[in-house]
């Protein structure tokens, strides 16, 4: 019987065969298998390679997101957290609507949320949108859109228009609602600080 250009008895023709093709098609096997993980390995360690220092960089890198808020990523060991400002801490006495933080936003601006009584005085209280450096770049007024002499929440709404420096080294800026403070001691000073993207 003929296997490969070996003519063999038929006793020994399976055994020789098999001796045959191991030893032509073993070595191209292990070349395959070889070349595989010098790529796997590669694209591996480029990879984990990128330096990751930001929640932004590590969802760009491709790295899971955690359902939880703020939103988590996880990257070589470590947890980025989303940056929200001080959202959670001040929820219980301001909530905005939107924008949300790490929206994109454009002059002029509609915000909506609602404020316990305390934040306001005379049904007000004052907003302000700052930009990469903290530079004031627009102001405004939040008025109270029903009575706001109560311990619940009351909705309010501004309107804020904005001049944003095309200068600037980055678009990111913090949209900033002040607790109305008439006595201007410092110790009744408050803030809801979003950040948001300029546009």
């Amino acid at each position: 019987m003929p296997c490969g250009n070996l003519t063999l008895s038929q006793g020994n023709f399976f055994t020789t065969c098999y001796t045959y093709f191991m030893k032509k098609t073993l070595p191209l096997i292990g070349i395959i298998l070889i070349a595989f993980g010098v790529i796997f390995w590669n694209g591996k360690s480029n990879k984990s390679a990128t330096i990751i220092t930001t929640f932004e960089e590590c969802v760009a890198a491709g790295n899971p997101v955690m359902e939880s808020y703020p939103e988590q990523c996880r990257a070589g060991g470590e947890t980025f957290i989303r940056h929200i400002g001080n959202e959670v801490e001040k929820m219980d006495k301001i909530k905005l609507t939107c924008p949300r933080p790490g929206d994109t936003i454009s002059s002029p601006i509609t915000i909506p949320g609602e404020a316990r009584a305390t934040w306001y005085f005379e049904a007000s209280f004052p907003i302000m949108i700052t930009d990469w450096d903290g530079r004031i770049i627009g102001e405004g007024h939040a008025e109270a859109q029903s009575d706001w002499m109560t311990s619940e929440f009351v909705p309010f709404k501004a309107v804020v228009t904005f001049q944003n420096a095309t200068t600037t080294y980055s678009n990111r800026g913090t949209l900033i609602l002040k607790k109305d403070n008439p006595s201007g001691l410092p110790e009744h000073d408050d803030a809801l600080e979003i950040p948001v993207v300029l546009k």
